[in-house]
């Protein structure tokens, strides 16, 4: 199961999904791309500083103060977190 940890200062994204064997887990895809992709947009299109740590199975996003434009990528990228727990289900995304 993968694990979303919001807090104030940050995400933290830990696990695997277990969908499907390494490598074709469309679960653990999708949200890999979508935590890449919120650094990556945090990055390049705020002036926000953020601090990012990836091993396997694990990303670590913090910040200390994010812009409007910032808290509106963290929004987007939870619509899409939560959109997939939606349609996959507790037992492979869960967000605390």
């Amino acid at each position: 199961m993968i694990v979303v940890t919001v807090g104030q200062t940050g995400i933290i994204i830990k696990g695997h999904a277990g969908y499907a064997e390494n490598g074709k887990d469309i679960v653990c895809a999708a949200i890999s791309v979508l935590s890449q992709n919120l650094v990556n947009s945090l990055e390049m299109l705020t002036k926000d500083k953020i601090s990012c740590d990836t091993k396997s199975g694990y990303m670590e996003i913090t910040w200390k103060n994010l812009s409007e434009q910032g808290k509106l990528l963290v929004d987007s990228f939870f619509i899409g977190i939560g959109s997939i727990a939606t349609t996959y289900g507790e037992e492979y995304v869960r967000i605390r």
